[in-house]
């Protein structure tokens, strides 16, 4: 139970789970007006605008740096974390993206008898473009101003 009441007393933490709830929460709101349509599966679904991923993980490191100082071991850590998981974002998880699209374009195009090959689609929506991640970045900044 003391492990759990000290995290909720970690700021820089719970800076970062807000964060990402933030950048969720926006999904489902911009789906809505730019879709027209309330898909709340997009609170727990990976790729989309803004990155939760990059909220989450900038505003981890901006906390630390405001409240340890950027010379600190723990902001190192919090930086190489913030630069693998903001790479990763957009660039394998953004070319896993590509190829899921071209195999769905493959399984509709290619019909054996009248019937699709498999009737899964592959997952299209799994990684981040530039704007993307950058609008995950603004979500981690401005709760990192809210909390501090």
């Amino acid at each position: 139970m003391r492990f759990f009441l000290d995290l909720w007393q970690n700021d820089p933490l719970k800076c970062a789970v807000f964060s990402w709830i933030a950048a969720q929460a926006l999904k489902v709101l911009l789906t809505l007006w730019v879709d027209r349509r309330l898909d709340w599966r997009r609170c727990f679904g990976m790729g989309g605008m803004p990155s939760s991923h990059a909220a989450f993980v900038f505003s981890l490191m901006v906390m630390i740096g405001l409240r340890e100082g950027t010379g600190t071991v723990a902001f190192a850590l919090a930086f190489a974390l913030a630069a693998v998981v903001i790479y990763d974002a957009m660039g394998v998880r953004a070319e896993t993206g590509r190829q899921g699209a071209v195999l769905n374009r493959l399984l509709r195009e290619v019909l054996v008898e009248g019937q699709p090959i498999t009737e899964k689609k592959l997952k299209e929506l799994v990684g981040h473009s530039p704007i993307e991640v950058a609008g995950g970045i603004l979500v981690g900044t401005v709760m990192v101003l809210i909390m501090t």
